[in-house]
């Protein structure tokens, strides 16, 4: 028998003619898992047809930054990341004690969950197993192609060090210098609006607070809720599983969600983000916030602010004014009483361009749900809630700052 038999005896334990690719090699690489045997039997192929072969390479010589295009979207989002990053070092530092093993950097940490809301990554653990394997994953992140990942729970504890710091804000902040720097942003004319997400409860935990007629539940695990007939609002009922959310409906006819109220404050020159604020879902939780947003516009001028017709309401029109802020909001001719606004505000230019450049907001709210899995939001509790659209924030300015970057060249 051949040396090629006599191998393939050794690697099946049966002798059959085959073709094996041999390497002169140390012996330590001569183990059976490091060939791979052809399957196309002794049989010369001939013509353009490949052959479906790999043979397992030991080492690679190519690098994760050689492996990704110069012109991929991700390098400019990675250097605009990075920058705000270094920005960000000394409020690292007062997180993390001076002894110790240490831990995860925080770069790497938030550069993944940039990732997350990036490519719609739709849990973390998803997460980690993509960046076991996605060589692009592991260059954004900064990992070697043999670095170790970390385990998934380490999000977990790192989320309240993370919350505790005030991170995202202080991400998005840094975010939002780099379009200031770069002329982005108007200081004069802006837009607000918000938006109810949904919270990560069912309808079933949405209990009487008094724990009035409660009924031992028939399965632990799963209970049969029937609530048909009986009167729930959240003055008399709240959610076991996250007390913040509140009950809430987008209009007339629709139907009632657990859920959270996400505002946004957007520029109008390029419908940049500059401000965020999670409500909880009552009533007057989006003129609440947008009044809070508006305080905080930095300078003493004159600006203006579009809405909907949502924000024509003569307390909130009042208070505008006040803010040294222009309402040019959309008139609500239908309100008892009519609208808050006539036409010394509508006559001017200024008031039809608001209204035209108010609908890019929706722009944001859209990117965030879809693209940033927003809709329906993974954490509980208003805080966690309002990190993550703070930080989502951030996600979708970067990309927008790059989409900018790419139309002007």
């Amino acid at each position: 028998m051949n040396e090629a038999g006599s191998m393939n005896e050794m690697i099946t334990g049966e002798s059959r003619p085959c073709t094996i690719h041999t390497y002169p090699l140390e012996k330590s690489c001569l183990a059976p898992e490091n060939y791979l045997v052809s399957t196309a039997g002794t049989d010369k192929e001939e013509g353009m047809r490949g052959k479906d072969e790999q043979q397992l390479d030991v080492f690679s010589y190519v690098s994760p930054e050689q492996r990704v295009p110069q012109d991929h979207p991700l390098r400019s989002l990675r250097a605009m990341t990075d920058e705000a990053l270094r920005d960000l070092q000394p409020r690292f530092n007062k997180l993390y004690a001076k002894t110790g093993r240490p831990s995860i950097a925080p770069e790497k940490l938030l550069r993944a969950l940039l990732l997350q809301a990036l490519y719609s990554v739709r849990s973390e653990r998803m997460l980690m197993e993509q960046l076991d394997y996605n060589l692009l994953f592991r260059w954004f992140v900064g990992l070697n192609m043999d670095d170790a990942i970390w385990d998934v729970t380490v999000f977990t504890k790192n989320r309240e060090r993370l919350l505790d710091g005030d991170i995202a804000e202080a991400f998005f902040q840094a975010v939002l210098q780099q379009a200031r720097e770069r002329s982005l942003l108007s200081d004069e004319h802006f837009t607000v609006d918000g938006t109810l997400l949904e919270a990560w409860a069912s309808v079933k935990s949405y209990q009487r607070k008094d724990a009035k007629n409660a009924v031992p539940p028939d399965d632990p695990g799963n209970a049969t809720v029937d609530f048909h007939g009986e009167k729930r609002s959240n003055q008399t009922h709240a959610s076991k599983t996250d007390p913040d959310a509140k009950m809430a409906r987008k209009g007339k006819g629709k139907e009632a969600k657990l859920s959270y109220n996400g505002n946004l404050l957007v520029e109008n020159r390029n419908g940049l983000i500059v401000n965020t604020e999670v409500f909880e879902a009552n009533g007057t939780a989006e003129r609440d916030a947008a009044l809070i947003m508006l305080e905080q516009i930095p300078g003493t001028k004159q600006v203006t602010v579009g809405g909907d017709k949502a924000y024509d309401t003569a307390d909130f029109v009042a208070e505008c004014r006040n803010l040294k802020v222009t309402p040019h909001v959309a008139q609500n001719l239908e309100r008892p009483g009519g609208s808050a606004i006539d036409a010394r505000t509508t006559q001017h230019v200024g008031y039809a361009i608001s209204q035209r450049k108010r609908k890019r907001i929706e722009e944001c709210f859209g990117w965030l749900k879809t693209i940033a899995l927003l809709r329906k939001v993974r954490h509980r509790g208003i805080f966690k809630v309002g990190w993550a659209f703070t930080f989502a924030s951030a996600a979708y300015n970067l990309v927008r700052m790059r989409n900018l970057a790419v139309l002007a060249t």
